[in-house]
């Protein structure tokens, strides 16, 4: 095998990072996560700024709903419980399987059918029962089989061919890019491969941020409400035991969330406000942590387990994970760039294009 030498001149690093969160280990700050983070208004305006929030990204695995509505706008029928596993990075747990299995055997197919990559349960205890089994790593239990098998049940009702369903040319993907790009505002400068193997259209963190706050006002009767309401009502269906996204639903009324690889969260509340957030070294550990820092910069009170995140040493907490940012106001960190914050209206345009709706 051939390995070529490596070359950045094709290469751009993201753009006007700044500290997001600190990683505090007895009273010294040890790391800092740096990213971009919006959360903007129910006016679409930005309330609290930081970093890039036209920063090109791969959303990942919080571009799920918006894939979902895309399916459901082919008109294919779905459960509510069915939906919210196809938003899922789900856990692997036997309720995870059997709504994939439910999906899958309603457009009369089986496991089989299923191309994402294999992987065993994300949660440790549904890991280990599985493999006592006598189970490898299998496609039902790697995270993303939801949406594996939506868009395959998409692909029956509306006549095209499942076998090739991951290819970027195929019906499924295009109409997904395009209900991808209508949500968020902007076409795709970039697809990618997921590491699930299905394509992976790059946004903007602002994009993110726009399409939850509609998929959380929608009218309904619209795909995007229905997403939205999926999300609401079985939020462990959308992650799973012990998952931030899954208590952050379950503890702040009406919110909808979703994570992603590499560091993005995206999340919205049923008025239109918004999170988004992509974590420059993509790092998972400051993403609950800045979730609820967004959250309160939104006007959200509270105070939830799911937010702390311990920083051990010899196994007690002797630190913590916290923002590197002051909710109200977007201050700066120690040497950082500091954010933009305002309250009431006005701000940055929220982009631009009709959404429209409908399932």
């Amino acid at each position: 095998m051939t390995t070529s030498a490596f070359d950045g001149s094709t290469l751009q690093l993201p753009p006007g990072t700044v500290p997001l969160a600190w990683v505090v280990r007895s009273g010294l700050i040890e790391s800092v996560h740096q990213g971009h983070l919006l959360a903007t208004g129910t006016d679409g305006a930005d309330v609290l700024a930081l970093g890039e929030p036209e920063a090109e990204i791969y959303a990942r695995s919080s571009l799920k709903p918006l894939q979902v509505v895309a399916m459901l706008r082919t008109g294919v029928e779905l459960t509510e419980e069915q939906i919210a596993i196809a938003c899922a990075s789900h856990n692997g747990q036997e309720q995870h399987r059997a709504v994939v299995r439910g999906i899958l055997s309603g457009a009369g197919l089986t496991e089989a059918a299923l191309a994402n990559t294999p992987s065993l349960p994300l949660d440790p205890h549904a890991a280990q029962s599985w493999r006592e089994a006598g189970n490898d790593a299998a496609r039902i239990t790697q995270n993303c089989s939801g949406k594996h098998a939506a868009m395959l049940a998409t692909c029956v009702h509306s006549g095209w061919p499942t076998g090739s369903y991951l290819e970027a040319d195929h019906p499924l993907q295009e109409q997904i890019l395009a209900v991808i790009a209508l949500l968020t505002g902007r076409q795709a400068r970039h697809v990618a491969v997921d590491g699930c193997g299905a394509p992976q259209p790059s946004t903007t963190v602002r994009g993110l941020a726009r399409a939850f706050g509609h998929l959380a006002t929608a009218a309904p009767g619209t795909a995007e409400h229905r997403v939205a309401e999926a999300m609401r009502t079985h939020p462990f269906l959308v992650a799973g035991t012990g998952r931030d996204a899954t208590e952050a639903m379950e503890t702040v009324p009406g919110l909808i969330a979703k994570d992603g690889a590499e560091g993005v969260y995206a999340a919205a509340l049923p008025d239109g406000r918004a999170v988004a957030l992509k974590v420059a070294d993509g790092a998972s550990r400051p993403r609950p942590v800045l979730l609820a820092g967004a959250l309160r910069a939104l006007g959200v009170e509270g105070e939830w387990d799911w937010e702390q995140v311990p920083v051990l040493g010899h196994g007690r907490p002797v630190g913590v994970v916290q923002p590197a940012f002051d909710p109200v106001s977007g201050g700066a960190s120690p040497g950082g760039a500091a954010g933009s914050a305002r309250s009431g209206a006005g701000g940055a345009d929220s982009g631009a294009g009709d959404i429209g709706g409908g399932a």
